[in-house]
């Protein structure tokens, strides 16, 4: 039932917790990457990577591919969730889809508990996405809840 597109605000919210990066670099599993996480190709940075990338990126060039990249989530969520959304809680679970990836939302409670009208559970739910605590996605979980339940960007 959900229909909708990440706004630029939420687009901004997922920018900020995943950090830029002009130039190209190998993520943490060693697969080249620039702006906004944005996956150039498998493997590390050789200096074969397409031309437009080797003397690095703006923002605005980093958010265009960031926009590009979430539609994987986007279709995920509209996908997956079958119940009227506001703005900022679609916002909310694309960043979390963007971030654990489609599997892990289609196949999880959160959704189950999204589709059933309990928004209110939504950020217990979201708070379990936390790897065992670590203090980021502890950081980023309780950003994601209060953008869900009180709209704040």
């Amino acid at each position: 039932m959900a229909n909708g597109n990440i706004s630029s605000k939420g687009l901004d919210f997922i920018a900020g917790w995943e950090g830029f990066r002009a130039r190209l670099y190998n993520d943490a599993l060693g697969h080249c990457t620039i702006g906004f996480g944005h996956l150039v190709h498998r493997g590390g940075c050789s200096g074969a990577e397409p031309p437009g990338f080797k003397d690095g990126i703006t923002r605005a060039e980093g958010i265009a591919l960031l926009r590009a990249d979430s539609q994987i989530a986007v279709r995920a969520v509209n996908a997956g969730v079958h119940v009227p959304l506001t703005q900022h809680k679609f916002d909310a679970l694309v960043s979390f889809t963007f971030n654990v990836g489609t599997g892990a939302f289609q196949g999880s409670t959160l959704l189950r508990v999204v589709n059933e009208g309990r928004h209110a559970d939504v950020p217990a739910q979201l708070s379990r996405w936390t790897n065992k605590g670590l203090p980021g996605l502890v950081n980023r979980r309780r950003a994601e809840s209060n953008l869900y339940v009180h709209g704040t960007y």
